[in-house]
């Protein structure tokens, strides 16, 4: 998490309070990952999915036809109730 809380998982969990894990997660479900690489390919990917949609005849490209790293995982319950 771009050492948000800390280095390690252990580290985040004793820094970081569940009220302030919460909307780090709302905020990365609504702006996606905050790795930058992951954030720049997302924006290349969007270019060539509106480029490759305007100049073919079919038009049923999605932004994951040009992204070689999917998304990462969305966040379980389980790992919601190892923060409390």
């Amino acid at each position: 998490m771009c050492g948000i809380g800390g280095r390690t998982i252990a580290e985040a969990q004793q820094r970081i309070s569940y009220p302030e894990f919460v909307r780090w997660a709302q905020y990365r479900s609504k702006r996606g990952s905050l790795h930058t690489g992951m954030r720049v390919e997302r924006a290349a990917a969007l270019l060539a999915t509106l480029f490759a949609n305007a100049h073919s005849k079919e038009g049923g490209y999605k932004i994951y036809d040009f992204m070689p790293h999917d998304e990462e995982p969305e966040l379980t319950l389980d790992d919601l109730k190892n923060w409390t």
